[in-house]
């Protein structure tokens, strides 16, 4: 009998630290330089990391979108062609659940950053399930994080197997833990923020609860109705309408509808709705300074509704 892959109680974070450690020794793990800079920008003090070699991580993404593409077009099975399936071995950090595994994120700009991968090739425009939200939830449980979903090219994804994401907290060296958190108010959406979002608050001990997974689960799809997402059948799975992207702490959940992956060049990824920002170079900090950081976010996210 396969014995049950699921994850212990305490082992998370003592594995998360071993597994580093042996994937920068070996040189699996290839970690970005960034310097970090502050800017205010409506109530909150974005953290704007610029990245010295995202341009090499992204000539790797398209040498990896490049060969998918050649071994789709030979074998017409495309959820084989990607680097989930087979995952890299000195990447593993530990079995979560019999349908979700933890991986380290290969080119991680913030430390310890955790990649919570589907088993089986699953497309990452499908909504979440319980199965997603009980890993989660499992890895939140561990340490202190803030857990993340890209829901679609378009809400930054870069690779098309589902996977959800979780950094620890804080975000940065100064201010709360996530930068945005003081402006989000009791529930809802708040009046400050000029783009689409829905959020909800947990309390603690409706996290820790048997059925936390559940809960999140249902504040989930409350929030994709709140913020008008939609669904759309694909190929038999309930994919999104809007591509979106979620965050998920220990005290609440802000989903935020998105109109576009970049603005003059600069992407957005889920983090960017947290407060934290990543540029490639000066040229791209200086479209940050000059536009702001709200307004990026209001670029990128769909309007208001009235």
């Amino acid at each position: 009998m396969e014995p049950t892959r699921r994850l212990v109680p305490g082992t998370l974070w003592p594995a998360i630290l071993r597994q580093t450690a042996h994937a920068l020794a070996c040189g699996a793990l290839q970690p970005i330089d960034t310097r970090q800079s502050v800017l205010d920008s409506g109530g909150i003090r974005f953290l704007v990391r610029q990245v010295s070699s995202l341009a090499r991580k992204e000539r790797q993404r398209e040498q990896a979108r490049t060969l998918q593409t050649q071994q789709t077009r030979q074998t017409q099975r495309s959820p084989e062609a990607n680097p989930f399936l087979p995952y890299e071995a000195d990447l593993f950090v530990a079995d979560i659940s019999a349908t979700h595994l933890a991986l380290l994120n290969k080119f991680n700009v913030i430390d310890h950053h955790l990649l919570i991968v589907t088993r089986e090739f699953e497309p990452q425009e499908t909504l979440l399930d319980l199965a997603d939200f009980d890993a989660l939830i499992a890895c939140m449980a561990e340490f202190d994080g803030i857990g993340f979903y890209n829901a679609g090219e378009e809400a930054g994804a870069s690779q098309p197997h589902k996977h959800l994401q979780i950094v620890p907290l804080p975000l940065g060296d100064i201010g709360p833990p996530v930068p945005v958190e003081p402006l989000l108010g009791v529930a809802g959406r708040s009046p400050v923020l000029p783009f689409r979002h829905a959020f909800a608050r947990f309390d603690a001990a409706e996290f820790t609860h048997a059925d936390a997974a559940e809960r999140a689960l249902s504040r989930y799809h409350a929030l994709l109705d709140a913020a008008g997402v939609g669904t759309v059948e694909r190929d038999g799975a309930t994919c999104h309408a809007t591509p979106y992207n979620l965050l998920v702490t220990r005290r609440w959940m802000l989903l935020v509808p998105r109109a576009a992956e970049r603005v003059e060049g600069v992407s957005v990824n889920a983090l960017g709705f947290a407060g934290s920002l990543f540029v490639r170079d000066a040229a791209q900090l200086a479209v940050i300074e000059r536009l702001g950081p709200i307004t990026v976010l209001q670029r990128v996210a769909l309007p208001v509704t009235p």
